[in-house]
């Protein structure tokens, strides 16, 4: 009952889309105006941009100030399963009663006004977050940064920029350059900045932009980085002092530099005066679950893994993980079909045997499988036309039988597809 009224809000929601998206805050700003500006009475704000990293960084803070005893409301997007992922309230996913709940008070404040799914639905979580106060509240942008419906918040005590590539170009533009102003512009006046790995170019651009800023600046590769990888730990270099941490569940280097992140954040909270014990921090660490990125599961002696990469970032990553172990892999792979299906499969080829090429479930803007299918023939990569998940499944694990399948290309497709295996 619940779950189809859940349904026919967000649908009544998708219809108030504007005709015209102007990526302005202008819709959300009188909504929330209306509703007495929950976002503005919020403390403890830490927001995160960036075109990758940002749910991971996210979810190893959370779960190390979970670990230190603090409560934590967050909000991430988009959801892998289920909606109410989304929203975090007290360390817990929010009920559907308290979800509903909130959504047809902001529907009938909203008064069915144009106004984008991402920003209604935002709303409807600083609602929420205020009539359920945490100790901390971790945002995540939707899209971008500077006109992000997160970005209506005003007083961050942290902003965090993760790695920036090209993503969501038909919004953000077409230039790298022009990107990383979208995610600068979440930055306050007196938050803390922290910046992650980025590609050489990248880095440049950023210190420049951020030089004359006052604000306290905590850069990688200047002020804190990975120095050592070890079997079952790794060395965090922060401001010239070396601390041993356990190496956390998640899978990749990527990761590890995700947490350095992480680690950077939560010192950045010891310095502003927050009690985090190092032994708790490193708890939090290991007890980290982030699912659908490099999520493994056995299954038939087969190494399943079910990752969100979706633009050449992600592919890169992925591709680093696969040449540890070079074994026989084939790629179920979905995308929707704004992104740069060619670049990511030239990644990937070098590491892949083939690829079942699918539609992402009840995704309309996704590739067709036979466009998928063109690009692999054109990249000499063997593939095969396979109409879903299951039939896919069973094609490979009778006929290829290969050491290791990668259901990969979208979140989407990984939400749709991982609970058949669990």
């Amino acid at each position: 009952m619940s779950e189809r009224i859940l349904k026919n809000l967000l649908s009544r929601f998708q219809k108030l889309h504007p005709k015209y998206i102007d990526l302005q805050l202008n819709r959300l700003i009188k909504l929330l105006n209306k509703i007495d500006n929950p976002h503005l009475k919020l403390s403890n704000v830490i927001h995160i941009a960036g075109t990758n990293g940002k749910g991971s960084t996210l979810s190893y803070i959370k779960e190390i100030l979970i670990q230190n005893k603090y409560s934590v409301n967050c909000y991430i997007s988009p959801h892998l399963e289920k909606f109410e992922e989304r929203i975090t309230l007290k360390n817990k996913i929010v009920s559907k009663k308290k979800l509903i709940s909130a959504l047809k008070y902001i529907e009938k404040i909203n008064n069915k006004k144009p106004i984008t799914f991402f920003e209604i639905t935002t709303a409807a979580a600083f609602y929420l977050f205020n009539k359920n106060r945490a100790d901390f509240l971790i945002l995540e942008t939707g899209l971008g940064g500077k006109y992000d419906a997160t970005n209506v918040i005003q007083n961050p005590i942290i902003n965090i920029i993760t790695p920036i590539g090209l993503d969501h170009q038909e919004f953000l533009g077409s230039s790298l350059m022009k990107i990383v102003n979208e995610k600068l512009g979440i930055i306050k006046k007196k938050s803390s900045i922290i910046i992650s790995k980025q590609n050489n170019n990248t880095m440049k651009y950023i210190s420049k932009n951020i030089k004359n800023l006052k604000n306290n600046k905590i850069i990688y590769n200047k002020h804190y980085e990975i120095k050592k990888i070890q079997k079952n730990s790794f060395i965090f270099k922060h401001f010239n002092i070396d601390y041993k941490y356990s190496k956390p569940n998640l899978i990749g280097t990527h990761q590890i530099e995700n947490a350095s992140t992480a680690l950077a954040a939560c010192y950045e909270l010891k310095r502003k005066k927050f009690k985090l014990s190092k032994i708790a921090i490193n708890k939090g660490l290991v007890k980290t679950k982030w699912e659908g990125r490099l999520e493994k599961f056995i299954f038939d002696s087969i190494e399943y893994y079910f990752d969100g990469a979706h633009n050449p970032e992600g592919a890169i990553k992925l591709s680093n993980f696969m040449k540890i172990s070079k074994i026989d892999t084939w790629l179920i792979l979905g995308m929707m079909n704004n992104k740069d299906i060619l670049t990511f499969l030239k990644i990937l080829k070098e590491n892949i045997n083939g690829v079942i090429c699918i539609k992402i479930p009840e995704q309309k803007n996704s590739y067709e499988p036979y466009e998928i299918s063109k690009i692999c023939d054109k990249l000499n990569i063997e593939n095969k036309i396979i109409d879903s998940f299951n039939k896919a499944n069973k094609y490979l694990i009778n006929k290829i039988k290969p050491d290791r399948i990668i259901v990969t290309g979208s979140l989407y497709l990984v939400g749709k597809t991982r609970k058949y295996l669990l």
